[in-house]
C-alpha cells in the first residue's frame, strides 16, 4: 500500500499523454483478455485476476456488481458486439479518468493505493516527467 498525493490536473495530464496512457491501458487490456482473443466478455471483467478497481467496488453485493457490468458493457460496447475491445476499453478507462480528475478537482488529495493501479502511475508518470523524487509518496 502507498499513499500518494495526486489531483486532478494531474491525472488529466496522464491520460492526455496518449504514449503513456495507451502503454498501461494496453498492459491491463492484455492482463484481463486470460483467453487472449483480443476481446474482453463479461466473464473476463468478472473473473479478472488482479484489481481492476477500486476496494469498495469488491465490497458490492453480487446484484450491484452485475448492473454495474451491464451499464459498462452497454455504454462502452460500441459495436454491440457483447464484449470489449482494446479501443472500447481504453475509452472506458479514459472516461473513469476523467470523471475521477473531475472529482477530484484542482486540490491536492491523499490517496491510499494498492499495486499498480491507473492513480498509482499518473503519481509515477507525473514524477518522472518532471524529474521529481517521491516525497510524499511513501509505502505504508
Amino acid at each position: 500500500m502507498s499513499v500518494v498525493v495526486v489531483d486532478g490536473p494531474m491525472m488529466e495530464e496522464f491520460v492526455d499523454d496518449t504514449e503513456a496512457f495507451g502503454k498501461w491501458t494496453d498492459k491491463h487490456f492484455d492482463m484481463l483478455d486470460t483467453d487472449g482473443n483480443g476481446e474482453l466478455s463479461r466473464d473476463e471483467l468478472q473473473n479478472r485476476k488482479g484489481k481492476f478497481s477500486s476496494c469498495e467496488f469488491e465490497l458490492q453485493s453480487k446484484e450491484e456488481i452485475s448492473s454495474l457490468y451491464d451499464i459498462l458493457i452497454e455504454r462502452f460496447d460500441i459495436d454491440k458486439s457483447g464484449t470489449i475491445d482494446r479501443q472500447e476499453f481504453k475509452a472506458l478507462t479514459k472516461e473513469i479518468m476523467l470523471a475521477k480528475a473531475r472529482g477530484i478537482g484542482n486540490s491536492p488529495v491523499l490517496v491510499i493505493l494498492l499495486g499498480d493501479s491507473l492513480v498509482m502511475r499518473v503519481v509515477q508518470h507525473f514524477l518522472a516527467k518532471y524529474s521529481l523524487r517521491p516525497i510524499l509518496c511513501g509505502n505504508i
